[in-house]
């Protein structure tokens, strides 16, 4: 026969991902004519639960280099982004859902740019990124305890032999 205690542990009561496509734009400095650069560089991002949604808050700069002036010049602009995100998961354990939950986000895809355009003196930006997200709540696991076990086993010390002859031998030769 058994007994069944429980363990509360952290467990993940929900996780999914999404890839985000968005378009922004910049105005340089200077009229470009041909885009000959991007990157987007300083992706920071945090999330916060709300009630059955995550949401994401982060930022990245960009940088765009072209040229300007019949091509004759060259200029580097850079613009930092904000965004939010939300996020509907599938809950594995919705009565784990509340306020203190733990909040994991990840980036599984950096942001980098897809397509890049100029229009009307801008530069419009294709960013698609990966997000990754996973919700921390407590959970119960419940584990069978046998009865007749004995919780710690008895340790017996032996005495060690003593040879007090040869104590008695090794004394006398000196």
């Amino acid at each position: 026969m058994s007994n069944y205690k429980e363990i509360v542990t952290k467990t993940i009561v929900g996780k999914g991902r999404k890839t985000f496509k968005k378009e922004y734009n910049l105005t340089p400095e200077n009229t470009p004519n041909t885009v000959l650069g991007c990157w987007v560089i300083n992706h920071n991002f945090s999330g916060s639960n709300d009630k059955n949604e995550v949401l994401v808050q982060g930022s990245f700069d960009v940088n765009v280099w072209y040229s300007y002036d019949h091509d004759s010049k060259t200029a580097v602009t850079t613009r930092n982004f904000t965004y939010t995100e939300s996020m509907r998961l599938r809950i594995k354990d919705v009565e784990a859902l509340n306020n203190n939950n733990e909040i994991i986000v990840r980036s599984l895809k950096q942001p980098t740019v897809q397509d890049v355009k100029i229009k009307n003196n801008e530069v419009y930006l294709t960013i698609e990124k990966e997000l990754g997200v996973e919700i921390v709540g407590e959970g119960k696991v419940k584990i069978a305890i046998e009865e007749d076990e004995l919780p710690w086993d008895d340790i017996y010390e032996e005495e060690p032999d003593i040879d007090e002859e040869y104590l008695k031998d090794n004394t006398e030769e000196r």
